[in-house]
């Protein structure tokens, strides 16, 4: 076989998850497909093909073939009008039909609705029958061809059982309700469908080029990597990139769902389907279409169906049987009462594509609606699993941690203090002028701890001196001259040698928390030590509580970090620990934890982590806006540094799960009690057919609570 492509194809005229299933099979049974997904959401197939062996022509005949269409990529303004023009014709024949369902009960109900159908021919009857079911009457029979039972296969029995016996005006009703159904069936679809459309409604159009100087308006499919980008205050910026020069204010919602702000500069990440609200900026273009960050979410989002919980495979493979059954049962209550009607009802009032989309249309529902959010969560596999799961083990550095390191304690020796012409003010405080002092020193050190003095020193607004002779020495520290002192910052190899070091207050305490230690000698004596530590999140408590609310029964957090440091965050979290780990370990821990039967969460920065969040049952991402590797390796992806988030998936997908329960159980009650009244006699075809579509709108009601989720 020659080397393999990816397809997409988009399909129209998908209205259920049973119609997926008969696309994706039709697909399927093509030589040279490899594989399939069909998405409704984003009414889609997604084939792996031999290009060699599978033309796209064989694809939009097997599209065909199942009762579908493959749609034009972009619809003309005639296609469009075509379908308004179906749609009102559709609307009037839905009006007529509803007259003669007023006539047909109250015509009952005053006794002279048998007078009423003797005046008309049964041709005419035949003919209304016929051109009011044709769309239906055409699929059965395409599926029937196909070796293939769908719902509407045993409605068309029941209504050529009522054509039987004379019952005209039963069989229309049927026809009608059938056609009422296949629209509460669309209307359900577009309602899942909404969250996606709104949220590729959110993807840019055009790009404003700069190309030798000249700017001009480019389609953003034209845009490419390493193209210059204008962006305008209030306009969207169209790709990812970085700003070259400019200042601007940018909203952000659209990828992280926060909606503050942010300022950005020269050097600063900017992303597409983002605005700059005040400013301008020019922009490097680093990732383009797709390949953006909000490309990949749109794409996360659409695929979304593929990976399906566990519950809707079981709906999936009861559907398959449950026609068949169906089939039996109104064998059965044929043979014992010898009641055409009673039999025709029992195929109508049967209602599998409910059973079908109890749990797509909840799922599409809830991940539409957390992406808006800057939550994009993979499908309601991840969804199932979570609401399962019962063990989170925890990344520490740049997850429970802000992953850079932050000065948290200054402590000068007891004897330090600077003379008047060298101290910072009048009043000055030790610790202000010893940070002064080693800021100034680390002025010019690329050392990551220098930074976090520098930063410590920016914060209090200390004005720091210009340093002279300045020597970096690898391992101990940095050495300079500042304000005619003789200032060293560095480790603790800086201090071994001092006969006389001072003393400093609560060593030991700030070693036992495991935080790294600067010592900062002034002309070779011990003037103090500045404290340097990986900052936690503020919001991690609060959100381990609400975790252990929710139903996780363990969590622990794991580390390569030194078991000092590890025990010191643990104990404030109040969470065991593992310290001094590799990425393996990490791997072996989480296969330990699934052996014993537990469902696992690993929640990780998506980067060092990706191995252990791909074997996780679900692996969270933290901040993942911008990182391909964060989103592709994890089946959770939070687009922005909010622990409040992990929770949140975790109530969303119990509330998701919540909602797909009570679809299967309100399709199942009306199955079995619908079938057991038509069965006796005691649900006439009509009603059978006016029931038909109840399932359908108790899902969408109950589905729509999960689009306004916060």
């Amino acid at each position: 076989m020659s080397e393999t492509r990816l397809l997409e194809v988009p399909i129209a005229g998908m209205d259920c998850a049973e119609c997926t299933e008969h696309v994706r099979h039709a697909i399927a049974a093509l030589p040279g497909v490899v594989s399939v997904d069909v998405f409704l959401a984003s009414e889609k197939a997604s084939i792996r093909l031999d290009p060699a062996q599978v033309s796209r022509d064989a694809i939009r005949d097997a599209v065909e073939g199942a009762g579908y269409r493959v749609a034009p990529a972009s619809a003309s303004a005639v296609e469009a009008s075509g379908r308004t023009l179906t749609r009102q014709l559709g609307l009037l024949l839905a009006a007529l039909f509803g007259a003669v369902l007023f006539v047909a009960v109250v015509g009952e109900g005053l006794g002279v609705f048998e007078r009423v159908t003797e005046l008309v021919p049964w041709p005419v009857w035949l003919a209304l029958v016929l051109i009011a079911g044709y769309p239906i009457f055409r699929n059965v029979i395409r599926a029937t061809l196909h070796r293939q039972i769908i719902s509407h296969t045993l409605m068309t029995i029941g209504v050529l059982a009522a054509i039987a016996v004379g019952q005209w005006v039963t069989a229309l009703v049927v026809v009608f309700f059938m056609r009422v159904g296949d629209a509460v069936e669309r209307f359900t679809a577009d309602r899942a469908r909404r969250s996606l459309k709104s949220l590729t409604a959110l993807a840019p159009r055009t790009a404003r080029v700069d190309r030798d100087g000249a700017e001009i308006d480019l389609p953003i499919d034209q845009l490419r990597p390493d193209d210059i980008v204008i962006v305008r205050p209030g306009e969207q910026i169209p790709a990812d990139g970085e700003v070259l020069d400019g200042q601007a204010t940018v909203d952000q919602a659209a990828i992280t769902g926060e909606s503050m702000p942010v300022e950005a500069g020269p050097g600063s990440r900017v992303y597409a389907a983002t605005f700059a609200r005040l400013g301008h900026l020019r922009v490097h273009v680093t990732h383009a279409g797709a390949d953006t960050t909000f490309g990949r979410v749109v794409q996360q989002v659409e695929e979304a169906e593929a990976n399906r919980a566990d519950i809707q495979r079981t709906a999936d493979r009861f559907s398959t049987y449950f026609l068949p059954i169906v089939l039996g049962i109104a064998a059965l209550t044929f043979l014992l009462s010898r009641d055409p009607l009673a039999t025709a009802a029992v195929l109508v009032v049967a209602c599998s594509c409910s059973i079908a989309l109890a749990t797509p249309i909840a799922v599409l529902a809830s991940v539409g609606a957390a992406a808006k959010h800057g939550l994009l969560i993979k499908g309601g596999r991840y969804l199932e699993l979570l609401d399962r799961a019962d063990v989170v083990l925890v990344d520490k550095t740049g997850t429970v941690t802000l992953g850079k390191p932050q000065i948290t304690d200054i402590v000068s020796v007891s004897n330090f203090q600077l003379p008047a012409s060298e101290a910072v003010t009048g009043n000055s405080k030790p610790e202000a002028d010893l940070l002064r002092l080693a800021a100034s020193a680390e002025r010019y050190s690329e050392h990551p701890l220098a930074e976090a003095v520098r930063a410590s020193a920016r914060e209090r607004g200390l004005v720091l001196a210009e340093p002279r002779d300045f020597v970096a020495a690898p391992g101990v520290g940095v050495r300079a001259m500042v304000d005619g002192l003789a200032v060293a910052v560095g480790s603790r190899r800086l201090v071994q040698d001092l006969a006389d070091s001072g003393e400093v207050q609560g060593l030991s305490r700030l070693e036992a928390q495991g935080k790294t230690l600067l010592f900062v000698t002034l002309d070779g004596q011990l003037a103090g030590v500045l404290a340097a530590a990986d900052t936690r999140r503020t919001e991690v408590p609060a959100a381990l509580a609400e975790l252990r609310m929710l139903g996780i029964r363990h969590i622990e957090l794991l580390t390569g970090d030194n078991e000092q440091a590890a025990n010191a965050l643990a104990s404030e979290l109040g969470v065991p620990c593992r310290a001094n780990l590799l990425p393996e370990d990490k791997i072996r821990i989480v296969k330990e934890y699934q052996a014993q039967g537990h469902t696992v969460v690993m929640v990780g920065d998506g980067v060092n982590d990706a191995p252990a969040l791909a074997q996780a049952d679900v692996g969270i991402a933290m901040a993942a806006a911008g990182s391909a590797v964060a989103i592709e390796a994890s089946h959770v992806a939070l687009m922005r540094d909010d622990w409040t988030l992990v929770p949140e998936a975790v109530r969303i997908a119990h509330r998701t799960m919540r909602v797909v329960r009570m679809n299967l159980g309100l399709t199942g009650v009306y199955n079995v009690v619908g079938l057991t009244l038509a069965a006796f006699g005691i649900l006439p075809p009509i009603l059978a057919a006016a029931a038909q579509s109840l399932p359908d709108l108790g899902i969408l009601g109950n589905s729509s609570r999960l689009l306004r989720q916060k």
